[in-house]
């Protein structure tokens, strides 16, 4: 069988199972993130089957992939709606940076993998899943709670964060010295803000020259600026992704809409076989060897993430049932984080194991992320009738 008969043959096959996993997924009510995760497990290297077949295509699928995560993520807010969620959120954000990066960063360390897995890891556990939380609080009809805002707040936050921490990780991963890191971070820090401020002055600009009624000609202009966007960031060594989430930022109101809806399925498509790129890559014999290490970070960042969203609502004037819900909502890991570590393991400058712990906790995290969310109510409701005070017996008179 020549090559091409077999790519398609493989390609098919593949693209057609996660439309299964994606339909099983959603019978369940989970995200398919772990599914396609463990698919990628099942047919890479270690898995039941190897497909050589779609490696180089699922390579530049992913890199694509990861663009539209970015872009379509960048799209969800303006850059008025960035800059007033950071005034309002910074502190509740700082809580989440310091609670959430140093567990990752901490294992790193006693695993002896060195200061640039410490990085890795602690972007790893930090950032919850923007994609997993969204779906979670639309499914439970959370949108217009109390809390949601101060969640999204935070998500904010972690967006913004990691507009300055890929950078820094592309630069540390490259091997540059200490000086170049420093011009790479400084690039990167100025191409953001410029892009601030022509997203808050000029975002209309952006938008039309974008924009057409044409729906064709609408999705090649977007697809093409965000390619374009993307490839002139990675040149600056700032990061593609970095660069497609500014794009994002800086196009708004009704051309940010129609984006959205048109670039969604492609989004879903190239996305899901970025997370089976990820899985083929990882040797399932690999997982059991870091299985204790990642359930030890799930244990402790989901509490710290609960931790943050019950301080942050707490702050909001929020009840104890909304502080919950809150905590419970930032649970999940999911897109980010493999990117992170996709972007570390691809580099080869980090241990290979990196993916296997990442991949593991990922896994934990997405499932137990939105299980959490959905369980939180009846749990603090079960708690508030136990704490009730019971009402004093009655003594029966004598009289």
């Amino acid at each position: 069988m020549d090559n091409l008969a077999l790519t398609l043959i493989e390609l098919g096959a593949v693209v057609f199972s996660l439309g299964l996993l994606a339909r099983l997924a959603g019978r369940i009510g989970m995200s398919p993130i772990p599914f396609y995760l463990l698919g990628g497990l099942a047919f890479g290297a270690g898995g039941i089957i190897k497909l050589d077949g779609i490696r180089e295509f699922s390579h530049l699928s992913g890199e694509i992939g990861v663009i539209l995560l970015l872009l379509m993520l960048g799209l969800e807010y303006s850059a008025s709606e960035l800059v007033t969620g950071l005034r309002k959120s910074w502190q509740a954000g700082v809580l989440d940076l310091v609670l959430n990066a140093l567990p990752g960063a901490l294992v790193a360390l006693l695993l002896g993998w060195g200061p640039v897995g410490a990085l890795v890891m602690a972007g790893v556990t930090y950032i919850s899943s923007s994609g997993i939380v969204a779906k979670v609080l639309t499914d439970l009809g959370r949108i217009g709670n109390r809390e949601t805002p101060v969640v999204l707040s935070i998500l904010v936050f972690e967006d913004l964060a990691m507009a300055v921490y890929l950078p820094i990780l592309t630069a540390t991963l490259s091997g540059v010295s200490f000086w170049g890191g420093l011009q790479t971070v400084g690039i990167a820090l100025a191409v953001i803000t410029v892009v601030l401020v022509v997203a808050l002055r000029h975002g209309h600009r952006v938008s039309k020259i974008v924009h057409s009624e044409n729906s064709e000609v609408f999705l090649l202009n977007v697809l093409g600026a965000a390619m374009l966007v993307a490839g002139i960031a990675s040149a600056l060594q700032v990061s593609a992704a970095v660069g497609a989430f500014m794009l994002g930022i800086a196009i708004s109101g009704v051309t940010a809409h129609n984006a959205t809806r048109v670039l969604e399925p492609l989004r879903d498509l190239f996305a899901a076989i970025f997370f089976v790129a990820f899985g083929l890559n990882t040797d399932p014999l690999s997982i059991p060897p870091v299985l204790g290490w990642a359930l030890l970070l799930a244990v402790i960042t989901t509490a710290t993430k609960v931790a943050t969203g019950w301080w942050a609502a707490s702050r909001a004037g929020i009840g104890r049932p909304g502080r919950a819900r809150a905590g419970a909502a930032l649970i999940a890991r999911g897109e980010f984080s493999i990117v992170i570590a996709g972007l570390a393991v691809a580099s080869g400058a980090v241990v290979p194991q990196i993916a296997a712990l990442a991949t593991t906790y990922v896994l934990i995290m997405a499932v137990s992320g939105p299980l959490a969310a959905r369980f939180v109510e009846p749990v603090m409701k079960l708690i508030g009738r136990n704490s009730k005070p019971k009402p004093p017996a009655v003594v029966p008179s004598n009289t």
